[in-house]
């Protein structure tokens, strides 16, 4: 892929959630769609409260609009069944999350909606991807990467893709608890994405495009986000942004790929799931609070410290697996 289209594909996305941000912030808040914060939580969030959320309709608003952009007016490929379902994922899983925020926010039940309902609509969304998928003759085989090695799961594949759209959608849910911290995390996870794409797999062009459009869109999204957040994303923007990341990872054939480069989002996750398996087991938490962030930010540390320590760790992760997959392969 060549410099021009990579510069404008980000250059698109960042300016306009760079324009909208000014905008919509401020009609957000006129609806008073402002971030309630659960007593639960750390103490130094209730200062929090009142922040417009929702933020994520401009990310997804930008990268769609980027995308379409890019692929109709400045890049003469083919646009097939891939630019379609990445789309299909975005607004499908930013749809999911915006209900949950507008309960939150609009109805004033700050658990949104129940976990039941919320997996049911993550499934449905996984199960529209895997046969549109098989309807395109997608292979159903996975590769250890950095070897020849592979595994045909055929029917179990489709196990695989709602493991992959579910969990990773949860675990990018989990790691939104800080000013800049996902929005910083997906923008390294995404850019690493893009550069293996865009490098060593260039028949995955729109899968490049669209993962530099949210980058910039990220970019153009900390603008506002980074600490002391002006706006939230809230379950519109990172439910949206873990089902885009896991159906990048699929549609470029990288699924095992992604634990690496989402290594973030898995420690946050486990570090959730050893604290419950702990508590009802023995009635001790192993950390202070989870997830992972929430424990830095009891024992002390500043959020701008925890974010960058964390943003850090992605960059290391990001890191090892362009390595695996580029200096191995």
């Amino acid at each position: 892929m060549s410099l021009y289209v990579v510069i404008m594909t980000l250059a698109i996305s960042f300016l306009i959630t760079v324009l909208l941000c000014p905008m919509f912030i401020p009609f957000l808040r006129k609806l008073k769609f402002g971030q309630s914060i659960r007593q639960e939580g750390p103490e130094s969030h209730m200062k929090k409260s009142g922040t417009p959320t929702m933020g994520g309709i401009m990310i997804v608003v930008s990268v769609s609009a980027t995308v379409f952009i890019m692929l109709y007016k400045f890049v003469e490929i083919p646009v097939g069944y891939e630019f379609w379902l990445l789309l299909f994922v975005l607004i499908g899983y930013g749809a999911l999350g915006f209900l949950d925020d507008f309960i939150k926010v609009a109805l004033k039940r700050n658990l949104g909606l129940t976990s039941k309902q919320k997996l049911v609509g993550q499934i449905v969304i996984a199960i529209i991807f895997y046969f549109t998928l098989r309807m395109n003759d997608f292979p159903t085989y996975i590769q250890l990467p950095g070897t020849d090695i592979q595994w045909e799961l055929g029917p179990l594949y489709a196990l695989l893709i709602i493991f992959m759209l579910v969990g990773s959608s949860n675990a990018v849910n989990l790691t939104d608890g800080l000013d800049g911290l996902l929005a910083g995390t997906a923008t390294i996870a995404f850019g690493a994405f893009a550069l293996i794409a865009s490098y060593y797999y260039p028949q995955f062009e729109t899968v490049t495009i669209f993962s530099l459009a949210v980058v910039g869109a990220l970019i153009g999204f900390l603008v506002f986000n980074a600490h002391p957040a002006k706006v939230f994303m809230g379950d519109t923007g990172s439910l949206a942004l873990g089902g885009a990341i896991a159906a990048v990872a699929i549609l470029t054939k990288l699924e095992i790929i992604l634990v690496i480069i989402g290594g973030v989002f898995v420690i946050e996750t486990l570090s959730v799931i050893i604290q419950v398996i702990s508590f009802k087991t023995t009635g001790r938490r192993v950390f202070k609070m989870s997830p992972l962030h929430h424990h830095y930010e009891l024992k002390g540390w500043s959020e701008w410290r925890v974010v960058m320590t964390f943003w850090i760790v992605a960059i290391i992760f990001a890191t090892f697996g362009i390595y695996i997959e580029v200096a191995l392969s």
